[in-house]
């Protein structure tokens, strides 16, 4: 069984999101900006990792991660010792809190587990974030070329506002300037609690495991 989590990176995760950072992006950020990231106050960085785990009927997960935690542990079946499986980073997400507006600025899935709705789950916890925050609109730049991320935010209701011109340096494409208003209204809160019922619901049917409360962070 593959199990899932959604939780705040913490300072032992760097090196792996190092790593996952190169694979996505290239090499955005060095482990010195997410060591800042870490350290601010208006930065919110989440992480989704995956483990597996074998045989069924005993609790997937025995204890949270978190700093200085031990490994999690998963029950192999009725009467096993725990297996002693650590998770591995697949996704990255950040937010910068800005006066009222949050700005994504990286959202991240790894090339071998995209397609799975991975990626919904975590744009959904960044707006589960902001909204715990209180703030009222979230935005960020794509590529225009990035037809499957643009697909995925306009999903979740973000409108294209602008177009900045030969942005990215390495192709020189533009960034689309995207926006999604209404955070802080109930209206918004229901939309959520409906848009994570859904996720969960496909994840479940793509044999995901959701370990307690995915978005439980």
């Amino acid at each position: 069984m593959r199990f899932l989590q959604i939780k705040h990176l913490a300072a032992e995760h760097l090196n792996s999101a190092v790593e996952l950072d190169r694979l996505c992006f290239g090499g955005l950020w060095a482990i010195e900006g997410y060591r800042r990231e870490l350290d601010s106050p208006n930065s919110d960085l989440l992480g989704l990792w995956t483990w597996e785990g074998a045989g069924t009927g005993a609790p997937p997960l025995q204890i949270r991660a978190g700093t200085g935690a031990p490994p999690l542990q998963i029950r192999a079946g009725t009467g096993a010792p725990p297996l002693q499986i650590p998770p591995t980073l697949i996704g990255i997400g950040c937010l910068w809190a800005i006066l009222e507006e949050a700005h994504i600025i990286m959202l991240a899935i790894h090339p071998q587990f995209q397609g799975q709705g991975l990626g919904q789950a975590l744009l959904l916890a960044l707006l589960k974030s902001a909204c715990d925050r209180q703030l009222e609109r979230a935005t960020l730049e794509v590529r225009d070329s990035n037809l499957a991320a643009v697909s995925l935010y306009k999903k979740f209701g973000f409108k294209e506002a602008g177009r900045r011109k030969r942005y990215y340096e390495d192709t020189g494409e533009d960034a689309l300037v995207m926006w999604r208003s209404g955070l802080e209204k109930p209206e918004f809160q229901r939309y959520l609690a409906d848009e994570k019922r859904e996720i969960c619901d496909r994840l479940h049917q793509k044999n995901w495991h959701l370990a307690i409360d995915i978005f439980d962070f």
